[in-house]
């Protein structure tokens, strides 16, 4: 079959340089936000004319620090436990032909900058800062919404976790960003098979590493070191 060359139009900017810590899914985190920076062959309004009457977006993606040589027709979905295979296709892997993803994020606004053109400011976003973003489409509620639909082995847990910061460390944290960082730490982003209530566990987040322990279904930050 003859191979097909895509290009990104632009990169996901958001507060999480590494994987740890990304959300899951889209959408569980509303709080944390991207920008969309175009690449400069791609920076024309007119291509986002109109973009701003929806207010939610589907983001095609790359799964870019997942890319390999060759693929593997299954795979050990965290979900259930690391321990169990699954077709590929039948998971949302990172790893997996292709390397594509699609998530649903909310546009919260269209802006004018001098020096990346026009950018999009999202939220609810599930990518890692850098992420080459290969194509954006309008979210349409009655063409893309199937509340019937059943989810496998991957329903809603509704699992989250009370997070704690030790005196002193969240007003270190700036105000406008404390939100979307307690709402991927409620999330558990530790793999899901790891329970070591002793382990210090270290994430990246908007320029400081938050350090943080997990007992039970309680996340104590213990330190924020300032990157």
């Amino acid at each position: 079959m003859e191979q097909i060359l895509i290009r990104p139009i632009a990169v996901m900017h958001t507060d999480l340089p590494d994987k740890f810590g990304v959300p899951r899914q889209a959408g569980i985190v509303e709080e944390l936000e991207g920008t969309i920076i175009f690449e400069p062959e791609f920076r024309v309004d007119d291509a986002l004319r109109g973009i701003e009457e929806f207010s939610h977006l589907w983001i095609i993606w790359q799964f870019h620090k997942a890319v390999r040589s060759e693929w593997s027709p299954t795979v050990r979905p965290p979900r259930l436990g690391g321990n169990v295979r699954m077709g590929v296709f039948a998971t949302r892997s990172p790893f997996r032909p292709n390397n594509i993803a699609m998530s649903c994020v909310r546009l919260l606004g269209v802006e004018r900058t001098a020096e990346n053109g026009t950018v999009l400011r999202v939220a609810g976003v599930d990518m890692m800062d850098g992420t080459p973003i290969l194509d954006i489409k309008p979210y349409i509620p009655y063409a893309d919404s199937h509340p019937e639909a059943s989810s496998g082995f991957a329903p809603d847990s509704g699992y989250q976790l009370e997070v704690n910061f030790a005196p002193g460390l969240e007003e270190q944290i700036p105000e406008e960003k404390r939100a979307a960082l307690r709402g991927v730490l409620e999330n558990d982003p530790r793999p899901r098979y790891q329970n070591d209530s002793e382990r210090v566990y270290g994430m990246d987040f908007g320029g400081m590493n938050i350090r943080f322990r997990v007992e039970e279904n309680r996340l104590l930050v213990t330190e924020i070191i300032k990157l």
